[in-house]
C-alpha cells in the first residue's frame, strides 16, 4: 500500500496561501511559516503530518500527495478546510 509523508500549511484564503508560498519560495523556512500562520494544529510542529496511506486525507489533498513532485511546495490546494500549501517529503509506492 502506498504511503507518504508530508507537511502542510492551512489558511482561510487563496490569497494568503499564495502570499505564504511566495515567502517560502523566497527563502523563508516552511516550518517557521507553518508555526506562525497555519490554522491546523500541526502548525505547532512545523506542519508535519507524519506518514499516512492513500485515503486517510481528503481527496484533493491525497491527489497532490500521491502524484506530486517530492520536496516541492504545491498549492494553493483547496479543500473543505481551506487552502493548503503541501510539501511531500517522502512517498513509498
Amino acid at each position: 500500500m502506498a504511503t507518504a509523508s508530508a507537511r502542510h500549511i492551512l489558511v482561510e484564503t487563496e490569497d494568503a496561501c499564495q502570499d505564504l508560498k511566495e515567502q517560502i519560495e523566497g527563502g523563508k523556512d516552511f516550518g517557521a511559516i507553518a508555526a506562525e500562520f497555519s490554522a491546523c494544529p500541526s502548525g505547532k510542529s512545523g506542519g508535519e503530518l507524519g506518514t499516512f496511506s492513500r485515503g486517510q486525507m481528503v481527496k484533493e489533498f491525497d491527489d497532490v500527495v500521491f502524484t506530486g513532485e517530492l520536496n516541492k511546495i504545491h498549492g494553493p490546494v483547496k479543500t473543505q478546510f481551506g487552502y493548503h500549501l503541501i510539501e511531500i517529503t517522502k512517498r513509498v509506492d
